[in-house]
């Protein structure tokens, strides 16, 4: 938690990330310095699908799904309703069918159930959710994490100068100095912004010279007022 340099965690393709193992590199240890990538044919979650849908979708979860969508159990389920009830032969023999179109089912419901569970773990639901920062393809890993290592390296001497200037900053607000620097799109792209980091290098200098000028300034403010306060 207390650790003070950048850590990237990359899912290589086919790779998965589960159970224990996802408790101990879950960035949000250190959501300053952790950061969590997977490439696009990866996979994470606590548990894996099977696991999940045995968790999530229960018999009578699934008996209750199979008799709103297939056609033949609503027939079946129809046929039960206007049966009498003193012809117990009949309705024995309905739920006999019942039963036998149910137990045929199961596995094909139970199969799209984990397909579905299977989908909340790939790379798109998982930047979804936050839980990793970029879905990075394998054949260009080498190059991002070049130039997302490279950034860092710029963005977090700057946030150090920023914090050290005025000592009520932090990281967040650090960074929300430095994206001035940059619009939107370049912020998003690490070689971008590594580009606006150096064409921008005097400015923002200035601006750090600037809050250390504006810091100094409030706190011999606070300085004043304590003495006027205290006589």
């Amino acid at each position: 938690r207390e650790y003070s340099n950048p850590v990237y965690i990359y899912i290589p393709p086919h790779g998965e990330l589960r159970g224990g193992s996802w408790v101990v590199l879950d960035p949000t240890i250190n959501a300053e310095q952790m950061e969590m990538y997977a490439d696009p044919d990866s996979r994470g979650g606590i548990l894996e699908p099977a696991g999940i849908a045995e968790i999530k979708f229960r018999l009578k979860d699934q008996l209750k799904v199979m008799h709103k969508n297939d056609r033949q159990l609503q027939l079946l389920d129809s046929e039960l309703d206007n049966t009498e009830e003193s012809d117990t032969e009949t309705r024995s023999a309905i739920k006999e069918q019942i039963v036998a179109r149910e137990e045929l089912l199961k596995p094909v419901f139970l199969q799209a159930a984990t397909e579905f569970c299977d989908m909340h773990d790939k790379t798109g639901r998982m930047k979804a959710k936050g839980v990793i920062k970029e879905a990075v393809p394998w054949a260009r890993s080498r190059e991002y994490f070049y130039y997302r290592a490279k950034r860092r390296i710029i963005e977090d001497d700057y946030v150090d100068q920023l914090c050290n200037a005025d000592s009520t900053l932090d990281t967040r607000a650090a960074l929300s100095l430095l994206k001035e620097a940059c619009d939107n799109a370049v912020w998003e792209d690490n070689k971008s912004a590594i580009v606006a980091y150096e064409s921008n290098k005097a400015e923002i200098e200035t601006k750090i010279r600037s809050v250390k000028k504006a810091a100094i300034a409030a706190k011999i403010s606070a300085l004043e007022w304590q003495l006027e306060n205290d006589e």
